[in-house]
């Protein structure tokens, strides 16, 4: 990107995020976010998710830098020369998953999700969940602890924890990843086009309820959840070169 003129610093609650907008804020300035080129989150993952939620309606991208533990979506904290770094920065693009939850109480929540967005079973006994693509019955039951639907970008999340496949980004496709499956026993899930909408609907919910979420935000107990990718919504995040996201994925997957 051309050399950054106004950086907005924003920072988790953690001591180490705060004082490292402190020494930054006072090194660099602390432009207000509307008027920023770039926007600089310091923390965790979650809190870069929190800012690209909070930012997406701005035209500055957002660079991350890591005061958090893993930091997959930051880059190494660094204090100095971080105007050349940000002139250099390679600029990736992501586009968020749009959940629609039908839920219990009659009513409906709306909300994005730049990792996944999951069902989960909220009772002692297994989920059971129908599962649609494209308007098309593809699964009549599936029992389980969940079910998620994910992006490229947050392949390497909950989705490789519950033993989903790492996607590539710029791979146009999603992964459909089953949790704990019980039947079909030990299915794996499925790999959908970038375009494909699913809907789940919740067999039993009052013996069976489960709640669902959008990159940890919560829409309670719900009837059915309809996911499907937001391509007018575009989320840049900034990397340092050779550290982007597309290296990142395939360096997760040897170690």
């Amino acid at each position: 990107m051309p050399k950054a003129r106004k950086i907005a610093f924003s920072a988790s609650e953690t001591p180490q995020a705060q004082d490292a907008l402190a020494s930054l804020s006072a090194r660099y300035g602390n432009a207000d976010a509307t008027a920023a080129d770039v926007i600089v989150a310091l923390g965790g993952d979650g809190f870069m998710l929190q800012t690209l939620h909070g930012t997406m309606e701005l035209d500055a991208p957002v660079y991350g830098m890591n005061c958090g533990t893993i930091g997959f979506l930051m880059n190494e904290f660094h204090e100095d020369d971080l105007p050349d770094r940000l002139s250099s920065a390679v600029e990736e693009v992501i586009n968020p998953l749009t959940m629609r939850a039908e839920c219990e109480d009659g009513g409906t929540k709306e909300a994005l999700a730049i990792n996944e967005v999951s069902l989960l079973r909220a009772g002692a006994q297994a989920s059971k969940l129908r599962i649609f693509v494209d308007g098309r019955e593809r699964m009549e039951e599936l029992v389980c602890d969940g079910a998620l639907v994910s992006t490229p970008a947050g392949s390497t999340a909950y989705n490789y924890s519950a033993h989903g496949p790492i996607l590539p980004i710029g791979s146009d496709v999603l992964a459909l990843t089953a949790v704990a499956a019980f039947r079909p026993r030990r299915w794996r899930g499925a790999l959908l086009p970038k375009g494909a909408k699913v809907r789940f609907e919740v067999i039993n919910p009052a013996k069976r309820p489960v709640m669902a979420e959008a990159d940890g935000r919560s829409a309670g107990r719900v009837l059915a959840v309809e996911v499907h990718s937001e391509p007018d919504i575009r989320h840049r995040i900034l990397f340092d070169p050779g550290h982007g996201l597309e290296e990142r994925l395939i360096r997760e997957q040897f170690t």
